[in-house]
């Protein structure tokens, strides 16, 4: 099955990207969000992004009015997923609303459809009973930023059909993307199951006094040769995101994990990184 058209469920940063992403590379994509000011926002941002290319000499006005012209935004679920291939699901990072979501979806799209979520932790198996046919559920992780990363994860869970994962690597790879093919499920997939390592250690040594968080990220970048260190990068990916993903296995196990009070009044005080201008550094 080739994907051809393709619907992205959120106009957050991610999805627009993802959604632009697809577009660039031949694919019908529509970005699906119930708040009107989101999509008037991502129309003003695709039309600044494709003027950007042009100005940049990237690509030509021809190539970006055809990009244009492939993508779309809809308030309007039924009419966002008419005659799509795929939906790729990247709403709020809370269960609960994932689950809420998927039966919403399952109810407007026919069974053949693929559904993937870009969950960057949650397994698609957590929704296989939200959806008739789960063998066309998977999960389709992209890193941020979507349309410059290169790294994506297609997790094949037990429910998923090798074809449904097929289709989606297959996308990855005409968006020119590095995909890699997880034939088994793990929390978090490769690439946050390692990071998550990192992370741990690095909030432990901030937690327990042994140093700042400008002093973990100057160890990984002129140490190890990262790009950014661990909170620098938690900057970029949202504090607010990480502080969702604490809180959930807070509910769960009863257990904080380190520096969940701090990440708790950071999101308080709106300090949620790059996109709000504060984070753990100042950007404004």
């Amino acid at each position: 099955m080739e994907i051809k058209k393709l619907c992205v469920a959120g106009g957050g940063r991610m999805g627009r990207q993802i959604a632009m992403c697809a577009a660039i590379y031949g694919v019908d994509a529509t970005v699906y969000d119930v708040i009107e000011p989101v999509l008037t926002d991502v129309e003003q941002w695709a039309d600044e992004y494709l003027a950007g290319r042009v100005a940049k000499a990237r690509m030509t006005q021809e190539q970006t009015d055809a990009v244009r012209a492939r993508f779309r935004t809809e308030k309007d679920l039924g009419e966002a997923v008419r005659d799509v291939d795929c939906v790729v699901e990247c709403i709020l990072e809370e269960e609960a609303l994932k689950r809420d979501f998927f039966k919403q979806l399952d109810a407007v799209v026919g069974e053949n459809v693929i559904l993937a979520t870009n969950s960057s932790f949650m397994v698609s198996s957590l929704f296989a009973d939200c959806v008739k046919n789960p063998a066309r559920l998977c999960n389709m992780h992209f890193y941020n930023p979507a349309l410059v990363m290169k790294f994506v994860e297609v997790v094949q869970g037990p429910h998923t059909s090798t074809e449904t994962a097929q289709a989606v690597y297959d996308l990855c790879l005409k968006m020119e993307k590095k995909p890699i093919w997880q034939k088994k499920e793990i929390p978090g997939f490769a690439g946050n199951y390692l990071i998550a390592g990192l992370y741990e250690r690095a909030r432990y040594l901030v937690e327990h006094g042994y140093c700042t968080c400008e002093e973990v990220d100057i160890a990984m970048e002129y140490g190890f040769s990262h790009k950014m260190g661990p909170f620098r990068l938690n900057d970029l990916t949202g504090v607010d995101l990480t502080f969702t993903m604490m809180k959930e296995k807070y509910e769960q196990t009863g257990i904080k994990d380190d520096m969940y009070d701090i990440y708790e009044k950071m999101v308080q005080e709106g300090r949620l990184g790059i996109k709000t201008g504060r984070g753990f550094y100042d950007y404004e």
